[in-house]
């Protein structure tokens, strides 16, 4: 059996596709027997996309060093590649020693057992500056990377995908707070391809991402593109009408679906049944949510 389909049902339900008159309608194919065959062809390349594990490699190409009055340190480029993807699939961050320390001291609390044996560089008291200590250091952040993510628990921990997003998610909702809605725009764009990849198994966790990209689009008046990200937040919630995103999202997307000329019925219909079965409670907009977020 492969992804729901069994060779035999996916040369049936090819053959069927081509020449009808020939095969048996009993043998048929979900969702649809009736598929043409490019119809067909790209139902199976859906199915074999959904089936096949996303994976991440980390690779550390440069690092830099940076002075400021009162302190010196070294920043590393960290590029975070899906497997088989092209440049398009690919993230790029900094992270500095001292961030590296700090994941691992919060991993160990929570994973002590799978933690036991994995290694972290350690800090010296000179030479952190030298070009040999900064390559050392790449090849072995490079290796403690892919090897935290080749643990289960550990890549869908909190604290690892933290490591990888938290720091640019703070800089694009402070921007955000500041009206800086084409430069929040613009980090928020860069994190959620890597957040979409790093919490595969927990969808409902970017929705706050969409919802503040929403928030950029529909300030910076680009209501087609906060429509598009509204129905991507929207789906992620529809088992979800309970999350504090649902309401505030769904009174956005009425409003922009009524401006932009689009369905608004039917949403509305959402919104006054979840009012039947809800006790009325206060509920903040959307764009009041989203300033909360990351607040230090």
């Amino acid at each position: 059996m492969i992804c729901g389909l069994s060779k035999c049902q996916i040369l049936i339900a090819f053959l069927k596709a081509s020449a009808p008159v020939f095969i048996n309608s009993s043998a048929t194919l979900s969702p649809n027997s009736s598929m043409t065959t490019k119809e067909l062809q790209e139902y199976w390349k859906n199915e074999k996309r959904q089936c096949k594990q996303v994976k991440l490699l980390f690779e550390i190409p440069s690092a830099r060093i940076v002075e400021h009055r009162l302190s010196k340190y070294v920043m590393y480029k960290i590029i975070i590649l899906q497997t088989g993807s092209f440049d398009s699939n690919k993230s790029i961050i900094e992270r500095r020693y001292s961030d590296f320390e700090k994941l691992h001291r919060n991993l160990l609390e929570e994973f002590s057992e799978e933690m036991e044996d994995v290694s972290f560089p350690k800090k010296t008291l000179t030479g952190n500056f030298t070009e040999e200590t900064i390559n050392e250091r790449k090849l072995a952040f490079k290796d403690y990377l892919r090897l935290l993510y080749s643990m289960k628990y550990i890549r869908r921990s909190k604290k690892f995908i933290d490591f990888l997003t938290r720091p640019e998610l703070q800089e694009a909702y402070g921007c955000l707070r500041g009206g800086q809605y084409t430069k929040a725009l613009e980090i928020l764009l860069e994190v959620i391809g890597l957040q979409e990849r790093l919490t595969r198994g927990n969808p409902v966790s970017i929705v706050p991402t969409l919802c503040a990209i929403v928030v950029c689009h529909k300030d910076l008046e680009k209501p087609d593109s906060a429509f598009e990200y509204g129905e991507k937040a929207l789906s992620r919630l529809r088992v979800h009408t309970s999350h504090r995103y649902y309401i505030p999202l769904l009174e956005t997307m009425i409003t922009l679906a009524y401006e932009l000329g689009k369905d608004f019925l039917s949403l509305q219909e959402k919104l006054e049944e979840w009012k039947t079965k809800k006790d009325p409670i206060r509920v903040f907009t959307l764009k009041e949510l989203a300033v909360r977020e990351y607040v230090q």
